[in-house]
């Protein structure tokens, strides 16, 4: 599988190249963004890690100009710890955050992870419950499809996971710890905004009104819930 690591910091992206090849995986390392842009066009990779702080274009504009366009998991790594910083990944698309200085194991577990995330789409299941179709939002477990009236939606696999616990369970509500552990697969905190942040995406993906959603609901207090 091809991984690309872009971070203006040489010595950490060539750390990190050497500790993923050592894992089997096909490496191609750059040091700024607007080389990494150029990469993705030429040869998409199965994952990305990139570096926020990158001279030109940083790693925030690189993810979000990725996700207009591409699925493939993006873990961002930063020398900056503010959840602000942290938020604005995630709003943008990116799958994980890492922050610096980090242990290289860590990160390997955290590629593997959402490498076996992305993998699972590519899967065949003989589960009769692998396509959910209601009010016009068709969502398909299997060839990692969704559409909303009849005009595709482009999911990450992260978003894709948490719209399809919120449909399997429709009209249920889900606490945000529910979804987090499901989706991430730890433990959850109580100042953890990433299920909210993902949670937004998705409407802006599915262009729902931000005051009166037709199909995610939040229950103030609770968690949230999909109605059609």
């Amino acid at each position: 599988m091809k991984i690309l690591v872009a971070d203006d910091e040489r010595e950490i992206a060539d750390l990190v190249e050497l500790y993923l090849k050592n894992e089997g995986y096909e490496v191609q390392c750059c040091y700024n963004g607007q080389t990494a842009w150029e990469i993705i066009q030429t040869s998409v990779p199965d994952l990305a890690v990139l570096d926020v702080m990158m001279p030109g274009m940083d790693g925030f504009v690189l993810c979000q100009k990725i996700r207009s366009r591409y699925t493939f998991p993006v873990i961002m790594l930063t020398a900056k710890v503010e959840d602000m910083d942290k938020i604005n990944g995630l709003a943008l698309g990116a799958d994980d955050y890492v922050t610096k200085p980090f242990n290289p194991l860590e990160l390997v577990a955290r590629v593997k992870a959402q490498l076996r995330r992305s993998l699972h789409y590519n899967e065949n299941q003989s589960d009769n419950r692998d396509v959910l179709d209601f009010s016009g939002l068709v969502i398909n477990r299997r060839t990692h499809e969704c559409t909303l009236n009849e005009k595709p939606l482009i999911l990450t696999p992260i978003e894709f996971d948490i719209l399809w616990m919120l449909c399997e369970n429709r009209g249920k509500v889900i606490s945000s710890e529910e979804i987090f552990e499901k989706v991430w697969g730890e433990k959850y905190l109580n100042s953890n905004n990433t299920v909210m942040v993902h949670i937004r995406h998705i409407r802006e993906k599915m262009e729902e009104p931000v005051r009166n959603p037709k199909f995610i609901k939040t229950v103030w207090g609770v968690g949230y819930k999909i109605e059609g």
